[in-house]
């Protein structure tokens, strides 16, 4: 198990610091989402993101997925591009994930429902620059086949190989379909990946996050690994997630902290969830989807200092 004592003297965590909205909800109350973000930096210092819509109509679900520029450090973003769910032929998009890559470019990691089953897989797409992703450059890279629904990637690429972080919902039971737990996967080029096994799972059928724990971003903190990931307790609560912490051990698994969720919105059913993190001079910079009074999910972020 972690070391409680190995802990980082200060993990930031949402709600702590004055929020912003980064991008409003596509709609007013219950079930228009914005959110599911991914953030990185280009090496002229302009932030990109991308985050899912949804709305909670017919034809709703994850609608599309939107890029945005941001030249103020990732406080304020202008849409660049979208990709829409028709494009796919899918029913439904999901938590995006966007990389910057080692020797240029970019890549967004997209999760796509398989129409009319409860199976998810992941696609990649490369392009020069974020604003130039397209539908028809996709390839899959990630699919457990029909039991396994694979979605809500976390993925570091490095100059010494790629992780991945992969919910998995293991769908040959619908009962449990929502229930989530965490894989771990390497590459060698962020394309053909290796599954290495599951890292968080859910420890306590009792707890706040017995139902699951989808990790959604990882970060190194005083030479600690870190990671913020999704709870809930029941089907009852299911895509109203609150954040919980966790700690990596010796053999790369994570060990959930102790005690309730560590944050959730003041808001609505609560939810905070898909927290990703920026690093920046002095800390962090953290972006989260929650709720507000209407139900409604905005996508917000606030700074984070770490202590000197």
């Amino acid at each position: 198990m972690a070391d409680p004592d190995a802990a980082p003297r200060s993990i930031p965590l949402p709600g702590d610091h004055p929020a912003t909205v980064a991008v409003p909800a596509p709609g007013d109350g219950s079930g228009f989402w914005a959110g599911g973000p991914s953030v990185a930096a280009a090496p002229d210092g302009t932030v990109w993101l991308a985050y899912r819509l949804r709305r909670p109509v017919v034809d709703g679900r994850g609608y599309a997925v939107a890029v945005a520029r941001s030249h103020d450090g990732g406080v304020t973003f202008t849409e660049v591009t979208r990709l829409e769910r028709d494009d796919f032929a899918c029913d439904s998009l999901e938590r995006p994930a966007l990389v910057a890559l080692p020797d240029g470019g970019w890549r967004i990691y997209l999760s796509l429902a398989t129409p009319g089953t409860l199976h998810w897989y992941v696609v990649a797409i490369d392009a020069d620059d974020p604003s130039l992703f397209a539908a028809a450059d996709a390839r899959t890279v990630l699919d457990g086949g029909p039991d396994d629904a694979l979605k809500d990637t976390v993925v570091h690429a490095g100059p010494h190989g790629w992780e991945m972080w992969v919910c998995l919902h293991r769908v040959a039971h619908p009962a449990w379909a929502d229930a989530m737990s965490t894989l771990h996967a390497t590459s060698s080029d962020g394309l053909v990946w290796t599954i290495t096994g599951p890292v968080l799972a859910p420890e306590d059928l009792t707890a706040w996050d017995a139902r699951g724990t989808r990790i959604a971003a990882v970060v190194d903190l005083d030479d600690t690994r870190v990671a913020y990931y999704d709870g809930r307790a029941s089907y009852a609560e299911n895509w109203e997630e609150r954040t919980g912490i966790a700690l990596a051990t010796e053999d790369g698994t994570f060990h959930a902290r102790p005690g309730g969720p560590a944050a959730a919105s003041l808001h609505g059913s609560g939810s905070l969830r898909y927290v990703d993190v920026l690093r920046v001079p002095g800390g962090l910079r953290l972006y989260y989807e929650a709720s507000r009074p209407d139900g409604a999910h905005d996508l917000l972020t606030e700074y984070a200092p770490l202590p000197s």
